[in-house]
């Protein structure tokens, strides 16, 4: 399929951004940088226009969600904008009764267990979408050049979250069903994918140049149980999206015995975690792919020289890589000092 004329992609605004070649395996005059997660909750003026409003209603209101998406752009002068939204949102827009519990997480009432719980989900609409769809068409009026990134959920973590009903060390509920009953589990995150697939979708028809997948529980299973129960409907994600032509960014964390498996279900870069070097990511992936990562978001705590050095390190290291997008290994802490993730970026452009 191809984007639509005014997609920034196919009017050329983003197409030589630094962020959008680096992705395409171009090395860039500088190092190119976003930020997982990059309003973080440290900016004081995305707390002050958050205060009252619940997480997903507020992902919800075009115009708010817009305003905290460009917030991180304005203040710290990054190269991507990630759009902000929650990964359970398409679940909510789905009918799902998911919200957000402060200190906690997303929550159910009515967990996925049975095979009639699965019945009671209804296909995502696209035109429940409309909230998204008008946030970005904010956002990319005021962005200009600088590229906004789609994003969702795996259909692991999604998953999880639908079939533990709340965040889980241990994922319990889901290790049963993947043992005693692989075919709901197989149909249940078939369900997910296309939900998934959808939300992310309409991002990039929106406007959006890029998109990245998020798998933030794939590190509890072994490379085998990710092959089995997990990357089969990673890869149904991004082939579904194949046909836009935009860079497919896939992330995990605690991933690095599973990144070749991580690449080969459809992605056209790695994000790379704080726990794997960006040279032995690499090594270990041939170097053929673009990188984007791995500033350790502990290291935000510490001194600026400290910091200074990591990043050095990290800057050295992406070197080796075919192209590479500087990011975090995770998302900004929200005690993090918004001046100096500032001053970081700043470094990094040489400036």
């Amino acid at each position: 399929m191809s984007l639509p004329l005014d997609h920034p992609l196919t009017s050329g605004l983003t197409a030589d951004s630094q962020v959008i070649k680096a992705y395409q395996g171009i090395r860039t005059s500088y190092k190119p940088v976003w930020m997982m997660r990059q309003a973080g909750r440290s900016l004081p003026e995305y707390r002050s226009i958050r205060r009252g409003i619940p997480m997903l209603e507020s992902c919800l209101r075009p115009e708010m969600a817009a305003e905290i998406t460009l917030q991180p752009v304005r203040r710290h002068k990054v190269d991507a904008a990630i759009f902000f939204s929650d990964i359970v949102i398409p679940l909510r827009l789905a009918g799902v009764d998911v919200d957000i519990v402060s200190g906690i997480g997303p929550v159910l009432d009515h967990p996925v267990h049975t095979r009639q719980d699965l019945n009671n989900l209804k296909e995502l609409d696209i035109n429940a979408l409309a909230p998204i769809t008008q946030a970005i068409k904010i956002v990319i009026a005021e962005l200009g050049s600088t590229p906004l990134i789609g994003f969702g959920g795996a259909p692991f973590t999604l998953a999880s979250y639908l079939i533990e009903g709340a965040p889980s060390r241990d994922l319990p509920i889901t290790r049963s069903l993947m043992k005693n009953d692989p075919q709901l589990w197989h149909d249940i995150l078939s369900w997910v994918s296309r939900t998934t697939s959808t939300f992310i979708r309409a991002q990039i028809m929106a406007g959006a140049s890029a998109l990245q997948l998020f798998d933030s529980w794939a590190g509890k299973l072994s490379p085998d149980e990710y092959s089995t129960f997990a990357a089969p409907h990673s890869k149904s994600v991004m082939s579904s999206l194949s046909d836009l032509p935009v860079p497919r960014v896939h992330f995990g964390t605690k991933t690095g015995s599973m990144l070749m498996q991580m690449r080969d279900v459809g992605a056209t870069v790695m994000g790379i975690d704080s726990d794997t070097p960006l040279d032995v990511a690499n090594e270990i992936l041939g170097g053929k792919i673009p990188l984007q990562g791995n500033i350790d978001p502990e290291r935000l705590s510490g001194s600026w020289e400290d910091l200074k050095l990591h990043v050095t390190d990290v800057l050295k290291r992406g070197s080796f890589a075919p192209a590479h997008v500087v990011n975090l290994g995770h998302g900004v802490p929200p005690d993090t000092d918004p001046e100096l993730l500032t001053r970081m970026v700043a470094f990094i452009h040489g400036d």
